[in-house]
């Protein structure tokens, strides 16, 4: 994405930002001393190797070797770009993105997201002056204030109203098209060549990513027609696997949500929104999928599931369970709540409004209860046989799970119904093959569980040797104290020096006493884009050498006195003292480091 983002805005984010609340929405993080730890998410693994400091604000796996900040988990683990990274940050701080980082094209310069805009705007603008969609709004019960709220909009009963307004060039016409909306003519097909709109007479409702962009659209017919519900089709924008309808608009409503409410139709949600349930989303004609659940964790700890009553409510019900469980852990609760018969969200508001549906949602049923009511009613457990199915039926579906409590007390469940010890079923289900919390898709990496207390003395006598290894001190000094650079002085002494990696570290020192309330993430994060940035965050993951601010000052210190010292008089003596053991040295230079030698000599009575 085009864009720049004021490197002071990013310090921003990153200082308002709590890497163990973000990881912890999708990670399973527990507390060990000053760290947290669990299982990798980027690699399938048994004991914990994934560790996060909330000191240093930075994450490191040592089996994997996954590591970075809070813009790189997310960039890592959900798959965002940069700015979508930051954005995403900005927005749970309360923080509005420059205006400068606001303008995101594709490449070619087409710029979607205003093409998406412009598009809704029309739709909109049209949804006011047709009276045809105004009579199907009044019909459908949705005042003005939620039309407004949602945007919602009509595609005129044209082949080409959309295309006239916006595809007076080729250059206009290839942008709508690369946005899905209209549609190339096939001349093999024997139509003339040229486009046409791809939604007609339909009423729209513009899907939204968390930050307010239009993306994409749903379009229903007004009357009679198929298919029911149109969508727009993938994009480079829009991904009907990873959005959520609807999710712009509750964050809208509140910042913080005890719960969010899943539901099928564009329509439900709408309709719940304006009865005051405005913690509703939707999925978009898809199977609710892991992406869809890791946004919606990232906003709450709780979330219900709502499906017809019906045979098709009861299969999505069924698959939506099984893409969450590999994220059903400690902390979370996950509820199904299904509709009387001939109800969905929008019929059964309008019937017992808001006070109504909560109740029904009070009685939703949690997720094990509902996993293991199906299994048994698929088997007779008044036989053995029946009992010994339900333990094959429910193994495929426990090893997805994480460990945890979650799972433990769904085990003991299940245990008593199969009328079986709770660890000899555990010990049946077995934990091998068992997916974690990563899912399947993850690559296996070398498995290693040290502690983030592993300061190991190979480790410390790789950085304690030579010049060079001091230098990756005073480096990593700075690194893992940032804070500790304002009790430095004389450090500027070492700039324009050659020593390789020493201009790093003046402006490591630089960047640091420039801020008010230096991180290792807000330091790492202004070396993203620079070829010093692997090593910086390989430093950053080494056990600290010193624990407190104070004494990283004081090692700090000395490591830029003997660095002054090496480079300048103590690197001439080296060197001669070098050249009069292989070659021998002449009259003037044996006198130049006599001179040197002298003055390196404290004066007499002193130590």
């Amino acid at each position: 994405m085009a864009g720049r983002i004021p490197q002071p805005f990013i310090d921003e984010v990153v200082a308002r930002s709590d890497i163990v609340e973000i990881i912890g929405a999708s990670v399973a993080l527990k507390k060990s001393g000053r760290e947290y730890k669990a299982c990798c998410p980027f690699h399938n693994e048994k004991s914990p190797s994934f560790w996060v400091s909330p000191e240093k604000q930075f994450y490191h796996c040592f089996g994997c070797g996954a590591h970075g900040t809070v813009v790189g988990f997310l960039m890592q683990y959900e798959k965002l770009g940069f700015l979508d990274a930051i954005a995403d940050l900005a927005q749970r701080a309360g923080l509005e993105l420059p205006r400068e980082a606001q303008a995101p094209h594709e490449p070619g310069g087409i710029d979607l997201y205003q093409v998406m805009a412009n598009a809704s705007r029309f739709f909109e603008q049209n949804a006011k002056d047709s009276e045809r969609a105004q009579g199907y709004l009044a019909k459908r019960s949705i005042d003005a204030p939620t039309c407004a709220k949602f945007d919602l909009g009509y595609a005129p009963d044209s082949w080409n109203a959309l295309l006239n307004r916006f595809g007076g060039s080729d250059e206009e016409r290839r942008r709508l098209l690369q946005a899905g909306l209209i549609i190339e003519r096939d001349a093999r097909a024997g139509q003339p060549t040229g486009f046409y709109d791809r939604f007609r007479d339909r009423l729209m409702f513009p899907i939204r990513d968390a930050r307010g962009r239009v993306l994409g659209f749903g379009g229903r017919v007004i009357d009679q027609g198929e298919p029911k519900y149109l969508n727009s089709p993938e994009t480079p924008l829009f991904h009907k696997g990873r959005e959520l309808y609807g999710i712009y608009e509750a964050r809208q409503a509140r910042s913080d949500f005890k719960r969010l409410l899943i539901v099928e139709g564009y329509m439900d949600v709408v309709r719940l929104h304006q009865a005051g349930i405005t913690y509703a989303v939707a999925t978009l004609g898809t199977a609710t999928t892991q992406e869809h659940l890791n946004k919606i964790f990232r906003l709450t700890s709780g979330l219900v599931f709502c499906f017809d009553g019906d045979r098709a409510g009861l299969q999505a019900a069924w698959r939506a369970l099984e893409n969450a469980l590999p994220l059903a852990r400690d902390g979370r609760e996950l509820k199904f709540m299904f509709l009387p018969e001939g109800h969905d969200p929008d019929t059964l508001i309008a019937v017992e409004g808001a006070k109504g549906f909560e109740e029904r949602l009070k009685r939703a049923v949690p997720l094990s209860e509902y996993l293991v009511r199906q299994l048994m009613e698929q088997v007779d457990l008044e036989h053995v046989d029946g009992r010994a199915k339900l333990a094959a039926l429910a193994a495929p579906l426990f090893k997805r799970m994480p460990d945890g409590v979650y799972r433990e007390l769904l085990l003991d469940r299940l245990a008593g119904e199969i009328r079986m010890p709770a660890a000899k079923l555990k010990e049946h289900l077995g934990a091998a093959g068992r997916e974690g919390p990563s899912g399947a898709g993850r690559a296996a990496g070398p498995q290693r569980t040290p502690t983030p207390a592993e300061p190991t003395r190979a480790r410390r006598s790789r950085m304690s040797a030579g010049r060079g290894s001091m230098l990756s001190q005073a480096i990593a000094l700075v690194l893992h104290h940032p804070s500790a650079a304002r009790a430095v002085t004389g450090w500027s002494e070492l700039g324009g020096r050659d020593l390789p990696g020493l201009a790093v570290l003046t402006e490591l020192l630089e960047q640091a006493t420039g801020m008010e309330h230096p991180s290792t993430a807000m330091l790492l994060e202004r070396w993203r884009d620079r070829p010093e940035y692997g090593r910086l965050a390989e430093l950053a993951t080494e056990p600290a050498m010193v624990g407190a601010s104070g004494a990283a000052a004081q090692e700090l210190q000395m490591a830029i006195e003997k660095l002054k010292d090496s480079i300048g008089p103590g690197r001439r003596v080296d060197e001669l003292l070098r050249k009069a053991e292989e070659v021998g040295l002449n009259y003037d230079e044996k006198a130049e480091l006599s001179s040197l030698l002298k003055a390196k000599t404290p004066p007499s009575g002193r130590l």
